[in-house]
């Protein structure tokens, strides 16, 4: 395997995509298995978050909770959804980006104040988290977990005397950076997203009631029928009147996550007005204007690569092919303890259609590379199977900031492109082209709304102000 710069050796042992942030989902549906529905809805959410999942559900008097480490199915086998009876729930799968991944940090977090008991799941990460903790500790208040959720949590409580919506406005203008958050009280679903808009959150209705998630798929895997996204700077509060929308807080600049549509989402959701499958298809249309590429085939790393690698086929005119076959059984969990074993650990999940490839010059698209390892050991088995030729295109533009709003895209001396110009990528990779897509051709595909997205990743243009500081070789929030 190539090797990076001195200093450098270790990251290329680290996985080599952006890690996902969190999936929430609430629901308001009495007459309903609320917490089987909620199980489905995490299922459809299970790609934003491996790590923990957990429901909690409220019935008019009280809230119960079951959460733990592992896969949806895994945490809520056998008998698990049959104990937790209510007309209200709310569910959360998880990927540690503050925090670690421990049980005490899985969610929903459950917790008693004033007015009673209160549920929360966030997906999202907070920019002055450790101001606030701070001040908190300072104050008498006690954390369980690492996670910045918690935060939250405490700030509400801590203004809930009275009123329990009042304290979610006050908490909104205290806590800075990205929260879509879902909550239950024994008698109440409210939803919440943050100023910027920078997670995505969205509305459905079921029958005589409301479902709240991540993304619109998981909507349509329990049958309810999108209504809209919440707004940034909404609160939207679901209980025996119906629903109630409050707008707190205008946008000072919407900021929706970029990433989404180029990675995370699933491509049967539409966020903030988009379809995620025709933004990806689009992006390969537009990187094939801007790299017109000879080759004879264009094939895709599956799965996050297929829309963008037919959109670059159809305005090519190149053929599309099947050239790497997906091992759809394989964890996201698979743990590779041994350099052998991170080499097979590639094969196990992708393998080479030889007949496909050989003596042929292929176009492979991808959506990004953080790290560059996979890429190198994806092109080392193409020139194993005969392939003449490999351009390796890129969906986004080289990734070469950390993101602090809730994506895991490590530390900026862990990418590939904040420390190698191009050329030097395309030799550690070993591939005979390598191009991005632009950071203009990606806007331009969203029209008048090109100004609605975080893109700091790529160009460092923070919307939310982030304060860093060096220790030990890595970045922490101030």
């Amino acid at each position: 395997m190539a090797s990076c710069r001195p200093g450098f050796t270790n990251i290329m042992h680290l996985p080599d995509k952006p890690r996902e942030e969190c999936g929430v989902f609430g629901i308001y549906a009495p007459g309903h298995d609320v917490a089987r529905l909620t199980y489905y809805g995490l299922y459809a959410l299970q790609h934003r978050g491996q790590e923990s999942a957990g429901i909690a559900v409220a019935d008019g008097a009280k809230i119960q909770i079951y959460k733990g480490m592992g896969l949806v199915p895994e945490v809520f086998s056998g008998d698990r959804l049959n104990h937790l009876k209510g007309h209200l729930a709310i569910g959360h799968v998880r990927y540690s980006t503050t925090g670690a991944s421990q049980p005490v940090n899985a969610q929903p977090l459950l917790f008693r104040y004033s007015g009673g008991m209160l549920g929360l799941a966030h997906n999202g990460n907070l920019t002055n988290v450790t101001e606030l903790r701070s001040q908190l500790m300072a104050t008498g208040s006690v954390f369980q977990s690492s996670t910045d959720s918690e935060v939250i949590v405490n700030i509400i409580a801590r203004f809930a005397q009275k009123d329990l919506v009042d304290a979610i406005v006050k908490c909104m203008i205290d806590v800075k950076g990205a929260y879509s958050l879902v909550i239950i009280t024994e008698n109440k679903l409210i939803a919440v997203r943050d100023p910027n808009g920078f997670r995505p959150l969205c509305l459905g209705t079921l029958d005589n009631g409301y479902v709240a998630a991540s993304e619109s798929a998981a909507l349509d895997t329990v049958g309810a029928k999108f209504l809209r996204d919440v707004q940034p700077g909404e609160i939207v509060v679901i209980g025996d009147n119906g629903l109630e929308s409050i707008q707190v807080l205008k946008p000072r600049r919407r900021a929706h996550c970029i990433f989404e549509y180029i990675y995370f989402a699933r491509p049967d959701s539409v966020i903030d007005g988009f379809n995620v499958n025709q933004v990806r298809r689009e992006m390969g249309r537009v990187l094939a204007a801007e790299y017109p590429v000879e080759a004879d085939i264009v094939i895709p790393v599956p799965d996050s690569g297929t829309a963008a690698a037919r959109g670059f086929a159809e305005a090519s005119g190149i053929t599309f092919e099947e050239g790497l076959m997906k091992n759809r059984y394989i964890g996201r969990t698979f743990i590779q303890p041994t350099q052998d074993m991170r080499d097979l650990g590639v094969r196990l999940k992708l393998n080479p259609v030889r007949e496909v490839l050989a003596g042929k010059r292929v176009v492979m698209v991808d959506d990004s590379i953080v790290r560059g390892t996979t890429s190198n050991k994806l092109v080392s088995m193409l020139r194993a199977c005969g392939v003449r030729e490999v351009h390796m295109c890129l969906s986004s533009p080289p990734i070469a900031h950390s993101c602090y709003y809730g994506i895991d895209t490590s530390n900026e001396e862990e990418l590939i492109a904040a420390r190698m110009p191009l050329d030097e990528i395309r030799r550690l990779i070993n591939a005979d082209g390598l191009y991005y897509l632009s950071l203009e051709g990606l806007l331009n595909i969203f029209g008048s709304a090109r100004d609605n997205f975080c893109t700091a990743c790529f160009d460092g243009r923070y919307p939310v102000e982030v304060v860093k500081t060096k220790e030990a070789g890595k970045y922490s929030l101030e």
